[in-house]
Formats: structure tokens, sequence, C-alpha cells
């Protein structure tokens, strides 16, 4: 039920007496329902914070929420004393009710020179007229308005754009749900319908002669309900911003249409000469393009019809050969890498991966290479930032519910650094799969220091990379992922060297042959057409053959293995994922057979042994390649069985040196790999007797194999 209409949180705090500072939209306060919760409080501190528009309270010392109806019955008055017969805005200004009354009102306000201004946005005087554009003063700002109606044809609320001269403030008036701009077109639309991004937009195409139609709230908020209102027999073509939240909403767009049924769904993908956030008026106006081009040569069909007699079966050495062409060496990596972000495209079957290794190694080049290859509508990557970033940027304020929503459906993040840990502490439960919809409380401070708590849900499964020079991770993280590091082999470091210096010769000569590689080209179809098909399910054939294959390569289980397991299921998955063609399929359902989980299992062989100690290979190629080497060396080939003399740590620096041509970080060897190593019981650090100033290495475990990189 909603919520009555009542008077603003500052007027009731106002005639409770009650003292509050306010900072951008919120409210701070001593807390009324506890006093020892600021019994140490300064002047002008306090615990309560309220929203003023909103009214919700929340007390971040007792936990106490609520909104102005329960703050009222807790201070002792009836709840009747602050409803109020007529909403206020924020400024506590009574709003209007908009009718055709008001409507015809503010468009005979309509100033000459904000004609001009829509004339110069591609928008004519009769549009303008026919839409009753207006202009008002509203909350002590000029505005013009867009009448809005409902499904049923009465109006709703205006949307405001502010004077262009004053501002480029955008706001829903007096407020309320989105809505289809306008709904009697999309209700009766022939042959085509354009759908774009913003109210402005759809007008300079109706200018155009372009029946279009958009949704009143932004790129991601077309309702899935609305789809039953369109008529089927028409071709539905989605226009929106040239910007990453506006290829996401395309798509999104699309998708509902087509899973709805709708079998003529297009989307137009504006040129890049529109610039990076252009949209379809800087199209006309600014480009001078013309409707023929935008519905012929910039139109491709939504879901791309893809032939898949052209595909052949394709497993890790296949896909490594292709993956090969920009990324040398580092054959299971990029396999890996690749099959994690395939897995976005599955329900609830993502994996996610950690690449940990020093810097300059290659270790974000991998994924993010990858990651070309798929559709950059799905893909985010992402440098260091904090939650209130990564959640100011991946999500979307939906004011039904007064919350952020962050859609990581289908979606591939790679993070380029260690995340924030209190955004990894928030992104956990996703990682693991625990829950679908998460709902995170997050505050949001400003430069004066005010505070504003925001309700975060996060929605959906990501593929995760994450790419850290840090070596050390938490083992909630460590369990969660496949850990991974590039090989430094000297090969693999010349082939780079090489081909940089053809990148740079010539850029475009080097991406054109790129580009033009059939493998490749076919590679990136593939992926759309998986990606089209919408495999909600996938099955193992043989789950005996899988739990034998696993525990006969761990006879003695850890707690990390029943994470283990899922990932090696995982990619059994991927494999058949990425053959679905020839896999038994119903409906939205493949199964996995025998040639999955061989696949699959070959790919784990190499680097299950890291993955077992929870250790990037990195990590644990060190102890293999350098500290025992450096241990037999000194001890001239003194038997595993026999007690030998430790190393110190500088002879495993100089054995580095020797043997791989790079000095290794001393400080880094003391402090995070030899206790790393420690810890899992690969080493021990002991006093050399004849000299208690020096501490010996001593490697414990002599049969273990290095991953493959």
């Amino acid at each position: 039920m909603d919520m009555p209409k009542t008077i603003t949180i500052k007027e009731y705090l106002t005639r409770k007496k009650i003292k509050f500072r306010e900072s951008n939209g919120q409210l701070t306060t001593r807390c009324v329902f506890n006093q020892a919760c600021d019994h140490d409080s300064r002047e002008g501190e306090g615990h309560l914070s309220l929203n003023a528009e909103t009214s919700q309270y929340n007390c971040f010392k007792c936990g106490e929420t609520g909104n102005i109806i329960s703050l009222a019955r807790h201070l002792g008055d009836d709840p009747r004393d602050v409803i109020m017969k007529e909403p206020k805005s924020k400024s506590g200004i009574t709003t209007k009710k908009v009718d055709q009354k008001l409507v015809d009102k503010y468009h005979k306000a309509l100033p000459d020179r904000i004609r001009k201004y829509l004339n110069e946005r591609g928008i004519i005087n009769e549009v303008i007229d026919e839409s009753k554009l207006g202009y008002a003063t509203l909350q002590g700002r000029s505005w013009i308005t867009i009448p809005i109606k409902d499904l049923d044809g009465n109006y709703k609320f205006l949307k405001l754009r502010q004077d262009p001269d004053e501002g480029k403030d955008k706001l829903t008036y007096p407020g309320g749900e989105a809505q289809i701009y306008d709904w009697d077109m999309a209700r009766s639309a022939k042959d085509k319908l354009l759908i774009c991004e913003g109210e402005l937009d759809r007008l300079a195409l109706l200018s155009k002669g372009v029946p279009a139609v958009t949704a009143t709230h932004g790129a991601r908020t077309f309702k899935e309900q609305w789809i039953k209102h369109f008529p089927k027999d028409v071709a539905f073509y989605i226009c929106y911003d040239n910007d990453d939240a506006g290829r996401a909403g395309a798509e999104d767009v699309a998708t509902k249409f087509s899973e709805a049924g709708y079998k003529n769904t297009y989307i137009i993908t504006l040129p890049p000469e529109v610039g990076d956030k252009g949209d379809v008026t800087d199209y006309f106006v600014r480009l001078n393009g013309t409707v023929d081009d935008l519905f012929g040569k910039y139109a491709c069909r939504y879901p791309e019809e893809i032939d898949p007699s052209k595909f052949e079966p394709l497993f890790a050495t296949g896909l490594a050969k292709i993956l090969g062409l920009t990324i040398k060496y580092d054959d299971i990596n990029k396999v890996v890498s690749f099959l994690v972000q395939l897995s976005a495209y599955t329900e609830e079957n993502q994996m996610n991966a950690s690449y940990n290794a020093p810097s300059s190694t290659g270790k974000s080049y991998i994924p993010t290479e990858i990651a070309r290859l798929f559709p950059r509508a799905d893909v985010m990557e992402i440098g260091y930032c904090s939650p209130m970033a990564f959640f100011h940027d991946a999500g979307k304020y939906d004011p039904a519910t007064n919350t952020y929503r962050v859609d990581l459906e289908h979606k591939i993040i790679i993070f380029l650094d260690q995340p924030h840990p209190q955004l990894l502490e928030r992104l956990r439960p996703v990682l693991s799969h625990d829950k679908k919809e998460i709902t995170s409380m997050i505050v949001d401070k400003n430069q004066k220091h005010g505070m504003k708590t925001k309700t975060i849900v996060i929605v959906g499964y990501p593929a995760v990379t994450f790419c850290t020079a840090g070596l050390k991770m938490d083992e909630q993280e460590a369990t969660r992922f496949i850990l991974l590091s590039p090989e430094m082999s000297q090969g693999k470091i010349r082939s780079a060297v090489c081909q940089t210096i053809s990148k740079e010769a010539d850029a475009g000569r080097f991406k054109a042959e790129i580009d033009a590689d059939h493998e490749r080209q076919l590679l990136m179809q593939r992926i759309l057409a998986i990606k089209a098909a919408r495999i909600k399910d996938i099955r193992l054939e043989s789950p005996e053959k899988v739990q034998e294959a696993f525990l006969s390569r761990y006879p003695r289980l850890k707690p990390r293995q029943q994470r283990d397991i899922k990932n090696m299921i995982a990619l059994i998955k991927g494999f058949a994922l990425l053959n679905l063609w020839w896999r038994n399929r119903d409906g939205g359902t493949i199964t996995a057979n025998h040639d999955d989980v061989d696949a699959a299992f070959k790919v784990w062989d190499c680097i299950y042994a890291s993955q077992e100690f929870s250790l990037p290979p990195y990590i644990f190629n060190l102890y293999l390649d350098v500290i025992l080497p450096c241990w037999t060396e000194k001890n001239h080939g003194l038997q595993p069985s026999e007690k030998g003399q430790g190393v110190t740590r500088q002879e495993i620096l100089d054995f580095h040196f020797n043997s791989r041509g790079a000095m290794l970080d001393a400080t880094r060897l003391r402090t995070e790999m030899l206790p790393m190593l420690e810890t899992v019981g690969l080493v021990l650090e002991e006093t050399d007797p004849r000299d208690k100033r020096v501490r010996l290495v001593v490697p414990l475990r002599h049969d273990l194999k290095a991953t493959e990189v």
C-alpha cells in the first residue's frame, strides 16, 4: 500500500523543536530512540539520519529505521497530524495538479526564445504545439514542461527540462512511476515504431516524420509489463544514446521484446561521429543524418541472425590457437579466462578468476584482450574504486522503491586493480552465488561531512575477474576464484616485445589484420550466437564420472574443495556452452557430455595443484622453480627424505636472478611470499644454528608439479 502524503520531515522536526543539521537533502540529529547513541556526541553531531525527501530515517548506532509515520507514533503524536491533504515538493511549496488546464496555461507561456531553442534541436513548431510543450517557474526555477499521460490517457506528471540559460537539470513534477511517452502512439503504431531514450529525442524524431516513443525515466526503466500493450505486427527499432548505459538499455529493451515473441526487433547503433554520449538529436542536427540511413545503414536485427552451420566443435587447443592471435603463450590462462567470461551467459554457473602477479607481467592484458571479443555492452572494466563510486556508476535509481538497482545479470566485470575492501565485502555474496538479489545499505558522505543512507539492490550473478599486483588473498576470496598468474618466460616476453613493435609501427594496419582474421570473426559470431541462445540450464550427462575423476585428484579433501568442485563443474558447462549445437538440447537446457568432462579436466589438471593450496600460480611455481632447485643445488643432490641445510633468503634471490634474469623483491619475499608458503605447509623457516641472525628456508614438499600456464 502506498504511503499517504505527509508534511515534510523538516517541518515535523521543526514543529517538535528537534534541532537538526541539513546537507544535500539529508538531515542529521541526535537519536530520539536511544539516548545512549549520542551521549558522547559533540554539538551538531548525531547518529540519526533522515531523508528530507522521503522521510525515511536510520540510526547508525542502534539501528532504528522507519519513516515520518513511525517517528510520529514514537514521539506520542497521532499519525494523522502529519498527513496532509495536498502533496508538497522538496521546497515545501504545494504542488499543482497536472491537468488539461495547467498544461494549456504552461503552453501559452512558452517564450519565443525557448521555441527557437527547441527548433535548433530539430523540433518543429507543429510538434511543439501538438505536444503542448510549455514553460513554468516551479520550485524557484524555470523549466520547459513536457506533459506526460498515463495508459488511460490522463495527465500523470510533467517532465521538466531546465531553462537552457539557467542549467541542465531534469525533474519529474510532481513525481510518479515511469510511463511511455506516449501511450497512444505506442498502441496504435503501424508498420514500424522507434523507441528512443529521451523526450526531446522523441520530439525530434516526430519532427522528421518518424513515429517514436520513449520511457520517461531513463535508459534502464523500460518495464516488461508494458510489452503487452504494443502491437505484434510492427517492426520495433530501438535507438538509445551512444554510451555504455544506452547500449545496455537498448539491448535490454530488444531482449524484452524478443522474449515476448516479437519477431521484428532491431537495434540502431548511431555512428561514432555523434560522440561518446551522442543521441539521435545529435545525429539529425549535428551530423545532418537521414531517416533512411537510420533505419537502413545503422539498424541490425536483434538477435542477429547467425548461421551456426559454419561453426565446428571447439575445445582448449583450438580455442588457444584463435586467442593466440593477440595473446602469445599463456595457453591455459587464456582458455580459462575465455570460459570465465563466457560463463556470464549462463543463469547460475558464472565463474570468477583472479590474476595475481607482480606489476608489468601482463595480468590485466589477458582478460581485457579477451573481453574485446564480447559485446561491449556486456563488459565492465573498472579501476580501483570505492563502493560509492561503483554503485553510482553501475546503479540506476528506482524512484518507485527509493533504491539504487545494480543490474549485474550476464555482465563481465574486470577489476583492473584490487577492489576497495568494503566493495569486495559487499560483493562476496554475489561472487558466492548465495542469493541472486542482495540488498545492502551504504552511507554517502558529502564534502560537508553530511551523511545520506542509500539502499543498494544488487541483482544477478556476473562473471568477475580480478587483476591485482597483490599476492596475498583473504581466504574468503581465494576460495571464490580460480587463481591464475601470467607466464613470465623469455619466449613470452620476446613475443610480446615483437608484437608491440608491430602494433606501434602501424596501428591501423595491425588492427585491420586482427579484425580481418576469419577464425577470430567466427569466434565473435559464436559468442553472439551463444548469448542469443539464452541457455537457462546445463545438466551433466554422467555426474558419477565427474565425481570419480575429481575425488581421484584429492585423496585428502580440504574445505575449499567444496568450491573447487563448483569451478570444475563450471568449466565442464563452459565447454558444453561453447559447443551447444552438438549437445542434447531441451528448450533452454543442454546436457554436457563426456567430451566436455574430458576437456575440462585437462584444463583443471594444469592448474589444480596451486588451487589446492589456495596460492596464485606465481607463488606456487616460485616454490617449485626457484626454492626447491636452490635447496637441491646447495645440498648437492641430497635425497628428499634426508634433512639437508636450508637456504637463505639471499640465496633464493640470487638463484631467481640467475635462472630468470630478473630481480625478486626482497621485501615481498620476506613479508608476503615466504609467509604464504609457510602457512600452507610448503616451507619452514628456522634459525641458522651457526648464525642466529640468519633465517633458513627449508622446503617440505618434493612431490609436486608446477602449474602450467
